[in-house]
């Protein structure tokens, strides 16, 4: 379910291109957003957070363990990671996919709505202040284990360890743009352009 490229396919049917050869080179909906505009940018968005919920609710199938238990969690978890893992490595789209941030988003919906609600509104305070998405991302990861730890006080360790897998898996995926914004060279957010390219 993390592998459906929805950011390749839409800009294939709607475009006839390849997201992935311009902007960012991401297939992602910040790429498609900046590439195509909008119109493709929303969908793709909006597929990508719904494949990272339900991939995590496939939980629900399984009727095996009670919702709350530890064995519940790690459930959910590990459909998560693969989730997340299918959308940074596509099996449907050659292994080249997005940064799994609005993926994430999902996953984290679906795993724990507060502490996703926290990380939405880090995630949008940056952007508005910065009008980076790299940096606003980064913020929201970094958010994730704080909220996970500090603010929620979660006792199950593997849910500790997934936070912190979270933060630095997206702080890994997004190296080229920690050097851009070091250098000044980072993009600011263009979303409310009809079209990018």
């Amino acid at each position: 379910m993390g592998s459906i490229p929805s950011a390749v396919w839409i800009g294939q049917l709607m475009y006839g291109i390849d997201v992935r050869e311009y902007g960012s080179g991401n297939a992602g909906a910040t790429n498609t957003f900046r590439v195509l505009g909008k119109k493709a940018g929303w969908p793709v968005l909006i597929i990508d957070i719904l494949k990272g919920l339900l991939a995590v609710k496939l939980v629900w199938l399984s009727g095996k363990y009670l919702p709350g238990t530890q064995q519940y969690i790690n459930f959910e978890l590990t459909l998560s990671i693969a989730a997340l893992l299918g959308h940074i490595f596509p099996i449907f789209a050659g292994f080249r996919g997005g940064k799994g941030v609005a993926t994430l988003l999902g996953i984290l919906i679906a795993v724990h709505p507060g502490a996703a609600l926290v990380c939405a509104g880090v995630f949008v305070a940056t952007l508005l202040l910065t009008h980076y998405v790299s940096l606003s991302s980064m913020m929201a990861a970094f958010t994730f284990p704080v909220a996970i730890m500090f603010i929620y006080h979660e006792t199950v360790p593997s849910l500790n360890i997934f936070s912190m897998f979270v933060c630095i898996l997206v702080f890994i995926t997004h190296q080229k743009n920690i050097e851009r914004l070091i250098k000044g060279e980072e993009s600011k957010v263009g979303f409310l352009s009809k079209k990018a390219r």
